[in-house]
Order: C-alpha cells, then structure tokens, then sequence
C-alpha cells in the first residue's frame, strides 16, 4: 500500500525501530529527566517491586519534586527486571545504582515503600535520611487483620463460592441478568476479592448484597438447580454479617482512596487521619461481636504502625493549613511542635531579604489594588502568623486559632480548614 502512493519511501524494519528510533527516543527523554532532576533541591522516591503476567519480576522506581514555578512534578525513572532473588540486600543495590545513574544521590533522597521487610532493609542499607511506609498499605495490611476474624472469613468463603459459580456457569450468568431486569436491579456483574487488591473483599459483599434478591431467585430457578443442586444463598444471619462487615471497612475504604491521591503530597493526612480512624474504631455499646472484633483487630494493627515517624509526621501536618492546630493532640504536644519548626526555620537562611513578615504587612491593610489578591491568597495560607496586640514574634509561637477537639472522617476527608 505504502509503495503504491509513494514509491520512494521506505517503510522502517522492525529492527531500525526498536535498535535505533526507541533508543534515540529514550536518550532524549532521559537527558530532559536528569536536566529537570538537577535543578531539584530535594527529591522524593517511590519504589516497589510486582511481577508482570508472565512470572518476570520488576522494580519501578519513581521520583517527585518542586519545580520553581511550585508544581509537582512526577517522573517514572524506571523499570528495570530483577530476576534475583529480591532481598533487601539486593534491592539495596539496585536503588544505589539507581541513585548514581540519575544522579541524585547529592540530593538527599527521601523513599516511600510497602511495609515488606525486604523494603525496610534496603532503604536502611541504602542510608536514606527518611523512610516512609505507604499509608494506603498500612491501611489495607489493617483491613486484612479484620477479615481474618473467623466469622468474617467463613462469610467470604461462602461469598466468594457463589459468585465462582455464577463467572463460570453461562446458565446461571444468563439467568442472573434475566432476574436483574425482572426485579429492576443495575445490570452489574458480581465481583470476586483479590488479596493483592485494596478494599476488594468490601466490594465484592457491596456488589453481592445489591444484587442478593437477584442471586436468590436465580438460585431457585430450576434451569440453574439442574447445574448445580447443593449450591446455597446466603442464610439471614450470614447476610447481617455481610452488612456489618461493609459498615466497619467503609472508614478503610474511604482513608485508601484519599491516600491514593496521585497530585497531591498525602504526608501531612497521616497522623491525623490515623488518630480519627483509631478514635473511630473504639467499641460503641450495643454493636455486634462481629464489629467490635473487627475494630479490635483493625484499631490494634494500626496503632503499632509510624510509631518512630511522629516527630515527622506532626510537623508536616503542622504546616498543612488544613491541620495545623492539631487537635489531635494536646496542648502540650502542639507547643512543642510548633517550638521545632520555628528553631528548624530559624536555622534556615531565608530565600531572600523579604521575610514572610514584611510580605504579611504589604499585602493587608495598605489600600492598594492588589489587596483582593492578598486577601484571596491570605484565605488559602490562612493567618497563623499573627500575634497578639504587644506580642513579639520572638516570644513563644501563639497556638493557631479555633483548635478543634476532633475532626470526623468525613470532614477530614473533605478538607475542612
């Protein structure tokens, strides 16, 4: 086709493309990525480590930074195989080498990992200055510990028994969609929990209990009875379990998917993310064994977790305007928090010599017509800057205003400054 509307031109082989054009393409990309990596002044890792469908085992390594302009900035540095055997020794290694190779070893890397131990390990011997275990793991490793609560787990086995049935019976399938018309139910399929994927198992319970007066009556028809004959529907209790079980992850769900953010940094939500689901999973009166039992195991779980990154963690939180009168903590604790911040500040040369102070004073209060913009930009940054009539700033740093004693899930979730 390509010789019949122009002769002269010939089509690249398949070995120019992947010898020569990929290659070339590659180098100019990676020489913009380390240009842009090198006008960094900090940068931040992700690593982890997964397993392609063919059983091939991979490392991805992505980096995240400030730019000038205040942009978070993502790059995928690379995915590299790693057929040895991955123990925090060798991935040690490899992240040395990936350091070198981007040259960003200067930069004082930080790195956010799972929680395996071979993670733990190699960003110890790899010497990075913090470590940070991802929170949505944390949360599903949490989530885990409920469902293996006897009760739980046995529903799930029987759930998980009915919906393999209905994926690989084409009568039943067939049927099940015919009742979902019948009974003007949304035509969705029915979902089976993978261990590997977050808040699965509360989304398969979630799909089946919308679809169960379909399922019953597509198990009670008799076309499905002649395929299979001992296969039962879930019992009444088994399906007050099932509504319990949605009721206590639901909290997990909706932390998992906050932190799953992909551009916005998620590191000042940790502490008091984790302290509301903690209160959060305390026993109410009059709940289940079920639901207490799970609480129990989820509340246990998480409060062992970030147990040497509070520093860390209360400071960045500190500094987020959505967080930063801590309430959940005392008074105490916010004092001193704030007293780190301001002697790490005051160590720290300031950018130029317009202080925050003088950018405070010329943005309020003069008259200009630029004190729409300040005040838009003041609602943003909020006034935690202020003192007190007769206070100096070199005194004690004044607790922010309005600290709030608790702060719901929900409202924390939706931002509430």
């Amino acid at each position: 086709m390509v010789n019949a509307m122009e002769p002269r031109y010939h089509v690249p082989t398949r070995q120019h493309l992947t010898k020569v054009c990929v290659p070339r393409l590659y180098a100019q990309t990676k020489a913009h990525v380390k240009a842009s990596l090198g006008n960094a002044e900090r940068v931040a890792l992700t690593c982890d480590g997964w397993t392609s469908r063919t059983t091939e085992a991979y490392v991805t390594i992505t980096a995240h930074f400030i730019n000038e302009e205040w942009e978070l900035v993502t790059y995928v540095l690379q995915t590299r195989d790693m057929p040895e055997s991955h123990t925090g020794h060798n991935l040690a290694e490899h992240l040395r080498k990936a350091l070198a190779e981007w040259e960003i070893t200067e930069k004082d890397p930080v790195i956010v990992t799972d929680n395996a131990s071979n993670m733990t390990i190699a960003a110890e011997e790899a010497a990075f200055t913090l470590h940070v275990k991802c929170y949505a793991h944390t949360l599903n490793l949490a989530a885990q510990r409920a469902l293996k609560i006897t009760a739980v787990a046995r529903l799930l086995g029987r759930v998980r028994r009915i919906v393999n049935f209905f994926r690989r019976s084409t009568t039943a399938n067939h049927m099940l969609k015919e009742k979902q018309r019948l009974l003007q139910l949304p035509e969705h399929k029915l979902m089976t929990d993978v261990v590997t994927r977050w808040n699965s198992a509360q989304d398969m319970l979630e799909r089946f209990l919308e679809q169960q007066p379909a399922i019953c009556a597509a198990l009670l028809s008799s076309e499905v009875r002649k395929t299979e004959k001992n296969l039962c529907t879930l019992t009444e209790s088994d399906v007050t379990t099932a509504e319990e079980a949605v009721s206590a992850l639901k909290p997990m769900k909706e932390a998992t998917q906050y932190m799953s953010k992909e551009k916005t940094p998620t590191l000042s939500v940790i502490a008091p993310l984790q302290e509301t689901l903690i209160n959060g999973l305390k026993p109410i009166e009059g709940e289940s064994a079920v639901i207490k039992e799970m609480k129990a195991a989820m509340s246990g779980d998480l409060q062992k977790r970030y147990i040497d990154l509070k520093a860390t963690l209360h400071a960045c939180s500190a500094m987020d305007p959505r967080f930063k009168s801590l309430p959940f903590l005392t008074e105490n604790q916010r004092q001193e928090v704030y007293d780190g911040l301001i002697a790490e500040a005051q160590d720290q040369p300031m950018p130029s010599e317009l202080s925050l102070w003088s950018v405070v004073e010329e943005g309020t209060g003069n008259g200009s017509a630029d004190d729409e913009g300040m005040a838009s930009e003041e609602e943003t940054v909020d006034d935690g800057v202020r003192f007190k009539e007769g206070e100096s700033s070199q005194g004690q740093h004044p607790p922010p205003r309005n600290p709030k004693p608790s702060c719901p899930l929900a409202a924390l979730l939706g931002g509430e400054r």
